[in-house]
């Protein structure tokens, strides 16, 4: 059981933080004393949280792929708190496809929210934290950074370009006191990943490569998540922590059955 002030006078933002990991995160952490900032483009759900958990929990529409709704999650977390001392990337989703069918749009939507989004976060992140005196930054990559998955090229590439910004990050904002590190979950029960858990099959299929045997929970990836922004993790900085049931030891399962054969025919 963690101190429930571990974080008590901090300020977080969180993107992606309406549902899933990154309202995993935000609850995690406004019981652990955080003030909270948290952005997503489903602002009635983020209002519906605010009302239930009070003045420390504070929503803002964003679209991560704008820089101006970054810049403004940021001045809002600046106005409401007064400062930002550790920030979570969570926001992503994908259009997959096979290579040779995936639209040239569907690429431009994953890459973009998945990569230029916490590309965008970390630069207006890490300017609030210059000018405090330092900060944690805790970037959301996935499994699928180092193992690659049957029509899942724009996010595996996507996810992987995150993991090496975030060692980018840690080389760069080391002299300004700030850390970057990632979590790289894998199955994690959440709305994006519905589609798994809704066919049994493929369920199946993913359960049979899991070291552990099953999927994990939200709450699961917070924990590892709150502890590289910690003091715990002081010395911890450009590392990428694998949170996936030990997954990664076997390999992903073949997702041709459940995603159908390609559409071009060569014509």
């Amino acid at each position: 059981m963690q101190s429930e002030s571990r974080f008590a006078n901090q300020v977080a933002v969180i993107t992606g933080g309406a549902s899933g990991i990154g309202l995993a995160i935000g609850r995690r952490l406004h019981e652990e004393g955080a003030s909270v900032v948290a952005a997503d483009l489903n602002l009635e759900r983020l209002q519906q949280i605010e009302a239930e958990l009070g003045d420390r929990f504070f929503g803002v529409r964003a679209d991560v792929t704008q820089e101006a709704d970054i810049e403004a999650m940021m001045e809002s977390a600046m106005r409401r708190f007064g400062a930002v001392h550790c920030a979570f990337n969570v926001a992503g989703a994908s259009r997959p496809g096979y290579i040779v069918d995936l639209a040239e749009a569907d690429w431009d939507f994953t890459v973009d929210l998945c990569l230029k989004g916490v590309f965008l976060a970390m630069k207006h992140e890490a300017r609030q934290m210059i000018g405090n005196g330092g900060g944690a930054i805790v970037n959301v990559a996935s499994l699928n950074a180092h193992v690659p998955m049957h029509a899942g090229s724009a996010y595996a590439a996507a996810k992987a370009g995150v993991e090496m910004l975030t060692k980018n990050g840690a080389l760069e904002f080391a002299a300004d006191g700030i850390r970057v590190n990632a979590i790289l979950p894998g199955l994690v029960q959440t709305p994006l990943t519905r589609r798994h858990f809704d066919n049994p099959d493929a369920h199946a299929a993913f359960v049979e490569r899991i070291p552990l045997g099953r999927a994990a929970q939200p709450e699961e990836m917070a924990g590892p998540a709150l502890f590289l922004a910690s003091a715990d993790a002081s010395y911890v900085s450009g590392a990428s922590l694998l949170v996936d049931g030990a997954w990664a030891v076997s390999g992903y399962p073949d997702m041709r059955p459940f995603r159908g054969p390609r559409a071009w025919n060569g014509g």
